[in-house]
């Protein structure tokens, strides 16, 4: 996939790498995520995803990070290359 093309971090595969665009989350969620390194120009390492996509693990600089599916489809992201 081109770099430059903007998808969800729920798309994206195990192994994969990107960076955050946009977390469009809202609230008590939105400043959690950014406590922990969720935002614009973040890095993200896409770790692990269950088989039915609905849980993801990511890593961001030396943080893991569960997420559920309806989270993780609040983030925009491109992929690094």
């Amino acid at each position: 996939m081109n770099d430059q093309t903007m998808t969800l971090l729920s798309a994206c595969e195990r192994g994969g790498v990107c960076k955050v665009v946009k977390n469009n989350a809202t609230g008590s969620l939105k400043q959690r995520l950014i406590s922990f390194g969720l935002m614009k120009g973040s890095v993200i390492k896409m770790l692990e995803c269950s088989p039915t996509k609905s849980t993801f693990e990511i890593k961001i600089g030396n943080v893991s990070l569960a997420l559920r599916k309806e989270e993780a489809q609040l983030i925009e992201v491109t992929y690094e290359s």
